[in-house]
């Protein structure tokens, strides 16, 4: 019998945070990982084919091999642009003369 790998598969939203660990087989992929962990059950929302997956904060792709110790990371969709953001509260920053204005 082959060794198995040990992984997490993690998930977090504003009001609740999960991580699964889970055995595998070498070799086995993201895809798997979160196919066994059962997580989708757990977090409908989830979608393999759209959320952005990551191992440490690293992107990956749902055919990408895990190692022994990885933790499968599923990001949500950004609700803001953070460029977007940045602009607004630049502009803002200006119409208010925050940080040069006359006292």
């Amino acid at each position: 019998m082959s060794k198995r790998i040990k992984v997490e598969v993690a998930y977090a939203k504003p009001d609740a945070q999960v991580i699964i660990p889970i055995e595998l087989s070498p070799g086995a992929d993201v895809q798997t990982a979160i196919e066994t962990s059962g997580i989708q059950e757990k977090f409908p929302e989830i979608d393999a084919s759209r959320n952005k997956m990551g191992i440490f904060g690293k992107q990956v792709k749902l055919d990408y091999t895990l190692r022994e110790g990885d933790r499968v990371e599923i990001y949500r969709p950004l609700i803001a642009d953070p460029k977007a953001v940045r602009q607004q509260r630049a502009e803002a920053g200006k119409a208010m003369k925050k940080g040069g204005g006359d006292l």
